[in-house]
Formats: structure tokens, C-alpha cells, sequence
């Protein structure tokens, strides 16, 4: 018999400032090893590589301007896929052909069709793929899952994550950056609201009715927006933006208590207020990992345990949280090129 396998090489497909702090995170999984960079120009690869405290002198690192050629190469298990939004669901497949395992930024793809495609994949090649949304695989996540139940029947979900973002400051100027580009399958709501949108999903489902309001900027993608979702029980509602800035909470309110959340996309604080503040409980757990850290010590436990998907961020929940934000730019007038010419 063959040796069980205890360390993973990766690979990351884009250098930017997403895929280092999630090298800052994989760091502290010791199985996790980088062995390879694919990069617009070996320059720029290089340059990362030396950024991110890694050395190309022993050849244990190399560096691709081809996603093809990396992933031929006999050098990665897995495929950590950080480029722009609408070449997700291209890359992962191609990824997952060659017999590599993915972790894919949020969010999974453009659309429902490509996000389909790439869970088909999966399954048919025998291979994980995980969207790597990072806050609902953290402590303070679980406890806030572990606690839930103590609320009573839930009554409304409410999140808000607005950020001004220094690429709108170029848009107003005529200069459209990634940030805003619908080309790439951005945009305000699959940038920053996906993140109040999946924790919803992987805790209550997928929503009976949808409706959504905002404002479009220059470039015809959304700046921000705001979402009410109808359950049978609960009404949710979520506030995003990359126009303005918001330092709401986000609140899980029942009918026997609340529980507060200082931000949704890095939990720091979470507490427990009783039925008309009465009491106030830190449930805070003790985060003794880098944020990033969490997604990725999930995913290795998945590849090494030859599974298909996660539990929290399954392929059902991935799919889901696509669908509403197609939704969402639907009911808002938002088009992503992806969407008539989708990669299958």
C-alpha cells in the first residue's frame, strides 16, 4: 500500500493582494506547501514569490505564465484560483481536468451556470472544490451556529457590510478599475455583499422571495445595494456598498434574545442580549489562527479525506448564494458578459 500522502502542494493563480493573505494563513497549516506561482509575467511571479518570504534558488518553487503549463506540471496537487471573477469557473475547470483539487475565491463564479459547471466537474473527475469563503469556517462562526438555538424562533436577520472603496475615487474620474468592471463579474454585491449573503444561506437556506434595491455606477455595475429576503419565519436583510462606509452590525434577533456580530466578513466579537437587554454574554471564542487559516485547514482535511465538498461551504450552499446574486442583479439591471457567452 501507498503512503498516506500528509502534506498538499499548491499552486495560486494570481498574485495579488488576496492570495497573499491567504499565504499568510496557509503558513500556519503545516501541511500546506507552495510550489508553484502562475502570474501575468514571470517578473511580477518572481517578485511575489520574494514578497511572500519565498525562495526560488533550491527549485522546489517554480514559477507559470500559463495556467496549462502549471497545472500539467507534475508539481501541484491542488489549485488555489484568486483571478479576476470571470475567469473563476474557466480555470477550475480546467484545473479539475487535470486531476488537481481547487479552493476558489469567492464568490465561485459569474453565475448560476458556471458556478453548475464547475460542481459537475468535480463530482465527474473525482476532485474537491471549495469556495473559499473564509468567515463561516471560523470559531466565532461556530459559536455563533452553537448559539443560536438560545434566541428563541429567529425573527430577522440583519447584516451590513459597506466599505468606500479608493477604485471609486478613479471610476468618478473615468478610469475603470477591476473593482467595477462588469467585464470581470464585478461589482459591489459579489465583491463585499456575498459576504452577508453566504452565512445566511449556509444557516437558513435559500430564501422564498428576493427583492432588491440600488444604485448602478458609471460602468453599469452595482455600487451598493440593499436586499430584503422572505423566509417562513424570518425576514433578512442585508445593507452593502463600495460607495460609502456603514459601521452597522449585524444582528441575529429572536424572540428570546439577540446576538450581535461585530463585522460579518472577520468575526472579532459576538454577544448574547437577552429579551429587552436584560443581559448582555460575550461568547467570543479565543481566534488563535491567522483568519485565513481556517479555510484552509478545511480544505486539506477534505483532500486528504478524499471528499467532494464541505459541509459549511458545500457546493449546495455555494450554489445558492450564486443564485440570489443573480437575482440581485437581475432585479437591479446589472449584466455581466459571462451571462450571455457563460464558460461551460
Amino acid at each position: 500500500m501507498g503512503q498516506k500522502r500528509t502534506k498538499v502542494r499548491f499552486g495560486v493563480i494570481g498574485t495579488n493582494y488576496i492570495t497573499g493573505k491567504m499565504l499568510t494563513g496557509a503558513k500556519e497549516d503545516g501541511r500546506f506547501v507552495l510550489t508553484a506561482v502562475c502570474s501575468r509575467t514571470r517578473e511580477r511571479g518572481e517578485a511575489f514569490v520574494q514578497e511572500q518570504g519565498y525562495s526560488l534558488e533550491r527549485g522546489e518553487l517554480k514559477v507559470f505564465t500559463s495556467v496549462e503549463e502549471m497545472v500539467e506540471s507534475s508539481f501541484v496537487d491542488a489549485v488555489y484560483v484568486a483571478s479576476p471573477n470571470s475567469l473563476h469557473a474557466q480555470q477550475s475547470i480546467l484545473c479539475m481536468k487535470r486531476g488537481k483539487h481547487v479552493l476558489c475565491e469567492k464568490p465561485l463564479a459569474s453565475n448560476v451556470a458556471e458556478a453548475a459547471a464547475m460542481i459537475t466537474t468535480s463530482l465527474q473527475y473525482g476532485v474537491t472544490l471549495m469556495e473559499a469563503m473564509k468567515p463561516t469556517l471560523t470559531p466565532n462562526f461556530l459559536a455563533l451556529r452553537d448559539n443560536l438555538y438560545r434566541i428563541g424562533t429567529i425573527r430577522r436577520y440583519f447584516s451590513c457590510y459597506c466599505q468606500y472603496s479608493s477604485r471609486y475615487d478613479d471610476l468618478k474620474n473615468g478610469i475603470v478599475q477591476n473593482a467595477f468592471n462588469p467585464a470581470l463579474s464585478n461589482g459591489a454585491m459579489s465583491d463585499i455583499g456575498v459576504y452577508t449573503v453566504y452565512p445566511m444561506v449556509v444557516l437558513f437556506g435559500y430564501p422564498k422571495r428576493i427583492e432588491a434595491t440600488g444604485i448602478l455606477v458609471p460602468s453599469g455595475t452595482d455600487g451598493q445595494g440593499t436586499v430584503n429576503f422572505l423566509y417562513d419565519e424570518m425576514i433578512g436583510t442585508v445593507l452593502y456598498s463600495k460607495i460609502a462606509d456603514s459601521f452597522l452590525h449585524t444582528e441575529f434577533q429572536g424572540e428570546e434574545g439577540t446576538i450581535m456580530l461585530d463585522r460579518i466578513n472577520v468575526i472579532s466579537r459576538l454577544t448574547l442580549t437577552s429579551r429587552s437587554g436584560r443581559a448582555v454574554e460575550d461568547l467570543t471564542r479565543p481566534v488563535e489562527k491567522n483568519e485565513f487559516y481556517y479555510e484552509i485547514s478545511e480544505f486539506i482535511d477534505l483532500l486528504l479525506a478524499d471528499k467532494r465538498e464541505s459541509v459549511v461551504n458545500s457546493h449546495s450552499n455555494s450554489l445558492s448564494t450564486i443564485k440570489i446574486i443573480d437575482e440581485v442583479r437581475r432585479q437591479l439591471g446589472v449584466s455581466y458578459p459571462a451571462d450571455v457567452h457563460p464558460f461551460t
